[in-house]
């Protein structure tokens, strides 16, 4: 009876070892760790984020990114398709979400180099900071350098349609009488914060699923790291 009593309470010892170990947290990794995980979880994010979004119908079959004409020019398009010029709008929406699926690609070199520069002291902050947090680094270090990419491609994209000159006609008189904001009043402008605003949300959702689901992660590192969190 002594034997088993001190076996069974040998065998508890144990586990509680065993399962103390397994627990990690997040000042128990690594800088090395911690830093290589992130940075591989945030490369398969951008990845995944731009893959989605920079394929045919990427942005126009999203509801959640999909680039429509903002704000009070959207109901002076619908009334264009009510007096039989529908077909113009639709072409000048479907030219704008085309656009952003084309320059959309090139963001991932600038995502991934961004990645590659976050410092050790970055990734503490990112680990430690909210369930954004990730997302909004390669926001913050990113953003200017794809939008200075996306500018142009998207120009070329919208120039091909020659609603787009109207449009630009149209929404500069309209912010003038603040029915737009500036910032929608050039369509290649609007069309690109679009798009980056489309890419970041994206890239926030994969964040979203390996923090909520770790074993998503591609690497074993980022899985061990955002099992900590």
């Amino acid at each position: 009876m002594l034997r088993t009593t001190l076996r069974f309470t040998g065998l508890c010892a144990g586990l509680m070892i065993s399962a103390s170990a397994l627990a990690l947290s997040l000042s128990d990794l690594s800088q090395k760790d911690a830093s290589g995980g992130l940075k591989d979880a945030l490369t398969q994010g951008a990845q995944i984020a731009v893959k989605q979004l920079g394929k045919p119908g990427g942005f126009s079959n999203n509801p959640e990114v999909k680039i429509e004409l903002p704000g009070k020019l959207g109901k002076v398009a619908s009334k264009m398709k009510q007096f039989g010029m529908g077909a113009q709008v639709e072409q000048l929406e479907t030219s704008m979400n085309q656009a952003a699926e084309t320059a959309v690609v090139q963001a991932q070199p600038i995502l991934i180099d961004a990645v590659k520069k976050m410092t050790v002291d970055d990734a503490k902050g990112i680990l430690s900071g909210g369930q954004d947090s990730a997302t909004q680094y390669l926001n913050k270090t990113s953003r200017e350098q794809i939008r200075a990419k996306f500018l142009p491609i998207v120009k070329t994209a919208t120039d091909k349609v020659g609603l787009a000159q109207k449009y630009n006609s149209f929404a500069g008189q309209a912010a003038t009488l603040g029915v737009v904001d500036a910032k929608s009043a050039n369509i290649e402008n609007y069309v690109t914060e679009q798009a980056l605003d489309g890419l970041f949300e994206m890239i926030g959702k994969q964040e979203e699923t390996l923090r909520n689901n770790p074993a998503a992660a591609a690497t074993s590192l980022a899985k061990k790291v955002f099992g900590t969190l």
